[in-house]
């Protein structure tokens, strides 16, 4: 008989890396112009985040943030780090 073990993998990455359908937390953003406004809008720390839409071209792409939906630009989502959790199965034999 086989056990498995639900391990957790935590990814970091910047918020404009999210892909359509994929959410993450919010665990820093930079210091610069665009960090207040982003605060304003509910983005702060330990934020749940999910990424609706991309522009094929590189402009705005939408977020789902504290249930409204929201476009950013690239440089401005840049200056969010989110944390990603992805479940996966390790087997002990």
């Amino acid at each position: 008989m086989r056990e498995y073990n639900i391990s957790e993998v935590i990814t970091i990455s910047y918020l404009s890396e999210l892909v359509p359908g994929e959410s993450a937390l919010v665990c820093n953003i930079e210091k610069s112009d665009i960090r207040r406004r982003l605060s304003e809008l509910g983005l702060v720390d330990k934020t749940r985040v999910s990424c609706v839409a991309k522009s094929a071209l590189g402009g705005p792409s939408a977020y789902l943030i504290r249930g409204a939906l929201v476009a950013l630009r690239r440089e401005d989502a840049r200056a969010v780090t989110v944390e990603s959790t992805a479940y996966g199965e390790k087997k002990w034999d």
